[in-house]
Formats: structure tokens, C-alpha cells, sequence
């Protein structure tokens, strides 16, 4: 029998183990764990504990960027030519090996828990386990109390095993009690990929069988905690991946990702969650100052869908926002400093949304602007559009007309934004000379030289793309001593994810009627016409995809998305090698010419290894000669 009595990298990152007078010792290294478990206080302090490694998300990856959106074909990082020792221009230039992966190792303590995910998320198992160990040990005299932390540990013990399986790709070694040094890790076995969403599933199920953990929090004071709404949400988006061509392995799990989620979307609708409707706030989101419409008029549906996006949730019994499940605890970004339009304040813009983003927002008429079936003449650079002819798309007057979440998310050629500009425009700034500094409504004009908000191929001030992210920006926000920063910490979780997921499970169990119902919910909140009924079950899938793609623009859905719908002998070049942009030329007359063009050079993380991260070569090493299993993933 193998044992290990050693301090291995193994040990410390895969179990969070070290040697045995650590591993009796509590949160702060010095309390002994059997003090710990013998105090009311102190278990609940370690439960708090256990919280510590969720992701925060939204802008808190190294150094401020929009991660993962910025990996996928969704958006351009301009630190990927400004720093391209970040993580974005790395990755984007291919250096990336099992030892040293720019999304994994992207900047140590400072990137949110965005980064060193196989640590940590199995630092967090390790935690919870220990807790659901001990629980019975701690004199809970509360059974309200006890019943309810045994379900928050089960939940973020979900958690982490999902967070883990949507990175990696790949199941993994399934424990409901904490591994001991002297344990035999010759018999570590990784489970399938299914067989690891069953267990979160199973770990979903036990908190929601709890009768103490609560639907919703209503206080501040127990923000960020799990409820059984997270679990819902959590068995339906990995019931989704499991059925995904990627990790299905050839099986057909759709009947039940379909029952799942259905069950799922019911759940949540019942206990008072349902979509954000309606503008809670009119000043500044429907005032004259928000500047949504092309025109300057009022645009009702993309003001509620940005406002929604720019406060925080309520901790209430009857809050405002009903949509949001779980926001984490990322900090309230100043979103126009370091990831909106960085001529506001002459640091960086951050995320710039990519021209094959923009094509997926519809007209709003409800056609697609491109042929879905085969988008790009093509495939692979992007610059011949195959247009959908029936489409009101103009292609040179391309933002009139569009999806109201197209102008709820984006600043684009002749937008306007109202704040404080501190410069003076100068004659070649023709939209806005001679404005001077101070606030005022400027042009965003983001034509090709343009000095302030122009199109620039290495300005980390300007945009790549020809356009800036307007989704997470309050509609003043800068530093004119109103709105300085942000409103809205990161959604994590909301309910029109669950919706879509239904959506996308019932027509692939054949449940047509079920899969229209759910996505034009989506569509009906902002004012999109219904997709019709008679689509083929090709059309319609094409459709809810797209539907995705613009509900959760920039959101970080997209990377895991973009996988999975891909088979394991498939790779990204077709969505991921060349990301394109808006070239545009001022005319002498002020019209303006568009033209499509690469933003920069070819990415080079489009490869099929790219499907999955690799699993740290250290863990890969030592788990080898253990157990006679390579555990790394395809082309690592």
C-alpha cells in the first residue's frame, strides 16, 4: 500500500493538506480544530470560512480586466498590447503550458480568486467537508442554526465541484469526508464527467431538503450567503453542461437536463422570482441625459435592462430586483475608470466589445442580421458578413433600428454619454468641438483617428473594436462628485439563465412548445417580437444560442458556452482565431464609411487543447506514479 507521510504539492493543493499539527489547527493557524468545533461561535465562524473562495468575477481579474469575457470572441482586452504580460495578452499569443497557464496564474492574491482555481476550489472542498465532519461536535443549541449551516456547506461544496468541472472540463475525484495524510492515494479515482454533476446535483438536493436554509436573504447582514435558489441555479447550469456535446460522452442526458431545469425555473418562479421589468429608478435611466435611442428620445425597454445591471441587489422580503439569485461580494468597480470608455479619465478602456458581438443583436423587427446557419462568408477572419436579407439591417447606418440591449450595452459611432470630460475638445474632434472641460454630453465618435475616442491599435485609452461597454457603466457615472463609481456588484447567478437553460434542454429533448415559451419570456422583457412557431430544430437552435449570446453579453457565459456546444475533436477557429472590428472613416462631408477589419493579429488559444485548462503539471506528476493514471487533459 502507497502511503504519503510527505508535505507534496499533491497534498497542499489537491487536499489542502500539509503536515498533521497544521492540520488540526483552525482559520487563523493557531487555534487547535477540536476548539474550534467546541465553540458555538467559532463553527460558524469556520462555516464563514468555507466562503472565502468563490470567484468574485465582473472587472476583479488581474490587473482589472473583464474575464473570461475578454477570452472569448465577445470583446478585446486593450492590455493585451498595453500589458501583454496580463493574462489576456498571453493567452491571446499562446503562451500558455500545464506549468504556467495565464488564466490560472494571472496574479497571485490579487485577482479575486479569479485565478489559482484548482487550489482553491479544492481548499473550499476540503473546508467543507471538515465542517460537515465536526458539525456534530459543536454544542449548536439552535437546531434552526445547525440545519442551516450542514445546507450551506453541502451547497458550496456543489459549488466548487462545478466551478472546478466547468474549468477543467473533466470529472474529478469525488470525497465526502476530508482526505488524512496517511490515506492510500493509490485508490484516487476521477469520476466521469456525469457522475461529478451528479454529486453536485445530489449535494444541491440535501441543502434543498433543509426546512432552514431560506429561498432568498432579506438583510443585509447575510449578504452573499447561499440560499435554495443557488441550488436551483446550480443543478440547472451543470445539468446543461453535462449534456452538452463536449462532456457527454456520447450519451444522451436531454430528457433529464430538460425535466431538471423545467423543475428548476418553476421552483424559483414560485417563490417570487421572476424577470426585471421595469425602470425602479427614472432619474438618470429614462431622463434626458441617458442617451439610449440613436436619437436622444426615451428608450424604456434598454433603460430597465442597463439599470438592472448598474445597482446592487436589495436584501429584502419584496425587493425592487426579483431577478438576481446570488451577486458576489466583487467590489463595486469604478466601471468608467478601468472598464468603459477610457478617455473619461485617461487610464484605460479595458473590454472592448467585438464586431462579431454587435452582429448577434437583431433588429428590431426580431430578424438576425447575419444567415445564423453560416454568419461569415468566411468562416474563419470574419470580414465578408453573409447578411440575412430580410433583415432592416443598413450595413452603412448599421445602429439604427437594433434590439433594445443593444444600446442598454454598448457605446458605438454617435452615441452620446453625459458626464465629466476633462479636456477640451480640439478641431479634430469635429462631433464636439469646441465643448470645453467639464460636464457636459459628448459624442462618442469612434471613427479610425478620432483623438479621444477613436479607434487606435495600441492606445490603452481607446478602443480596438470601434466600440466601448456601456452594460455594467452607469449612464453618468465619472467624477463630477455625482456617481463616482459603480452601483452593482457582479451577478453571478439570475433567473434568465434558468430560463434559457430550459429553453435550450426542452428543444433538445423535443419539447418545442416548452423551448419557445422560455426564450421569448426572455424576448418579451425588453420588447423583441416572439420567434415564431414551424422553425426546424436546426433553425431554433440556432436562434436560442444567439439569444444567449446577446442576454448575457459580457457576462462571462460565453467562454463555457462556446465549449461545450463544441465536440472534443473540434477547436475555436472558427469562433476564436481572428476578432474583428468596426473600421470607420469621417468623410469630408462628416458622413461616415464602414468597413470591417481585424482588430490586431490572429489569437492563438483556439487550438482544441484550448477546450479545457490544463490540470496543473504538479498535480499531473505527482498523481502518475500514484495511481498509474496521466490525469491531464487532451493536448497539455
Amino acid at each position: 500500500m502507497k502511503k504519503i507521510h510527505l508535505y507534496t504539492a499533491l497534498i497542499i493543493s489537491l487536499f489542502n493538506l500539509s503536515c498533521s499539527d497544521v492540520m488540526e489547527k483552525g482559520p487563523d493557524g493557531r487555534t487547535n480544530m477540536n476548539d474550534i468545533f467546541a465553540d458555538y461561535n467559532q463553527t460558524a465562524a469556520y462555516l464563514n470560512s468555507c466562503y472565502a473562495y468563490i470567484p468574485q468575477g465582473g472587472t476583479c481579474t488581474f490587473f482589472h480586466s473583464r474575464c473570461p469575457s475578454v477570452w472569448t470572441d465577445e470583446a478585446w482586452d486593450v492590455d493585451a498590447e498595453a500589458e501583454p504580460w496580463i493574462s489576456s495578452g498571453r493567452l491571446y499569443s499562446g503562451q500558455a503550458s500545464a506549468s504556467n497557464h495565464p488564466v490560472l496564474n494571472n496574479g497571485g492574491g490579487t485577482n479575486g480568486n479569479n485565478g489559482d482555481f484548482w487550489d482553491k476550489f479544492w481548499q473550499g472542498i476540503r473546508k467543507c467537508s471538515v465542517f460537515l465532519q465536526r458539525v456534530d461536535e459543536s454544542p449548536i443549541t439552535n437546531p434552526v442554526d445547525k440545519s442551516r449551516w450542514i445546507a450551506e456547506a453541502h451547497l458550496l461544496r456543489a459549488f466548487y465541484y462545478a466551478e472546478l468541472i466547468k474549468w477543467f472540463g473533466c470529472g474529478m475525484p469525488i470525497s465526502e469526508v476530508p482526505y488524512t495524510a496517511d490515506f492510500d492515494y493509490s485508490t484516487v479515482k476521477k469520476a466521469s464527467y456525469y457522475e461529478t454533476v451528479q454529486f453536485i446535483i445530489s449535494e444541491c438536493d440535501k441543502a434543498l431538503s433543509s426546512p432552514d436554509l431560506p429561498w432568498r436573504i432579506t438583510t443585509g447582514a447575510e449578504q452573499f450567503r447561499f440560499t435554495k435558489a443557488v441550488a436551483e441555479m446550480l443543478k440547472s447550469r451543470m445539468i446543461l453542461m453535462a449534456a452538452s456535446p463536449l462532456y457527454n460522452e456520447g450519451q444522451d442526458h436531454w430528457q433529464e437536463a430538460y425535466q431538471i431545469c423545467k423543475q428548476s425555473v418553476a421552483n424559483l418562479k414560485a417563490q417570487g422570482y421572476e424577470l426585471y421589468n421595469k425602470v425602479n429608478f427614472p432619474t438618470p435611466w429614462t431622463s434626458d441625459i441617458a442617451y439610449f435611442n440613436p436619437d436622444g428620445s426615451v428608450n424604456e425597454y434598454a433603460a430597465m435592462f442597463n439599470e438592472y445591471f448598474c445597482n446592487d441587489m436589495a436584501y429584502s422580503a419584496t425587493p425592487s430586483d426579483r431577478e438576481t439569485v446570488y451577486q458576489t461580494n466583487g467590489g463595486q468597480a469604478e466601471a468608467f475608470h478601468i472598464d468603459g470608455i477610457g478617455a473619461q479619465w485617461q487610464y484605460k478602456t479595458g473590454t472592448c466589445p467585438s464586431q462579431e458581438l454587435i452582429d448577434c443583436f437583431e433588429t428590431i423587427d426580431g430578424q438576425p442580421i447575419l444567415n445564423l446557419a453560416k454568419p461569415y462568408n468566411d468562416e474563419v477572419t470574419h470580414l465578408s458578413p453573409n447578411f440575412n436579407t430580410s433583415s432592416m439591417y443598413k450595413e452603412q447606418d448599421p445602429y439604427v433600428n437594433r434590439d433594445p440591449r443593444f444600446y442598454a450595452s454598448f457605446y458605438y459611432n454617435g452615441s452620446k454619454r453625459y458626464c465629466f470630460w476633462p479636456f477640451d475638445e480640439t478641431e479634430g474632434c469635429p462631433e464636439n468641438y469646441p465643448a470645453k472641460t467639464g460636464v457636459r454630453a459628448r459624442v462618442i465618435a469612434t471613427w479610425d483617428g478620432e483623438p479621444q475616442t477613436g479607434l487606435s491599435p495600441t492606445s490603452r485609452t481607446k478602443t480596438r473594436t470601434g466600440y466601448y461597454q456601456r452594460k455594467f457603466a452607469h449612464p453618468t457615472a465619472g467624477d463630477q462628485g455625482t456617481v463616482y463609481v459603480n452601483l452593482s456588484r457582479p451577478k453571478a447567478m439570475r433567473l434568465a439563465e434558468a430560463i434559457m437553460n430550459l429553453a435550450e434542454a426542452a428543444l433538445e429533448a423535443n419539447q418545442t412548445a416548452d423551448a419557445l415559451t422560455a426564450v421569448n419570456e426572455i424576448r418579451a422583457r425588453v420588447g423583441m417580437p416572439a420567434l415564431p412557431a414551424g422553425m426546424s430544430k436546426d433553425e431554433l437552435r440556432l436562434r436560442i444560442r444567439n439569444e444567449r449570446r446577446v442576454e448575457f453579453a459580457l457576462e462571462g457565459h460565453r467562454y463555457y458556452d462556446v465549449r461545450r456546444w463544441h465536440k472534443p475533436t473540434e477547436d475555436l477557429e472558427k469562433t476564436d482565431r481572428w476578432i474583428t472590428a468596426m473600421k470607420i472613416t469621417r468623410n469630408a462631408d462628416g458622413s461616415y464609411t464602414y468597413n470591417r477589419a481585424p482588430v490586431s493579429k490572429e489569437r492563438l488559444c483556439y487550438t482544441q487543447k484550448f477546450l479545457r485548462l490544463p490540470i496543473p503539471m504538479n498535480e499531473v506528476n505527482k498523481m502518475l506514479p500514484l495511481t498509474g493514471d496521466n490525469w491531464q487533459n487532451p493536448g497539455w
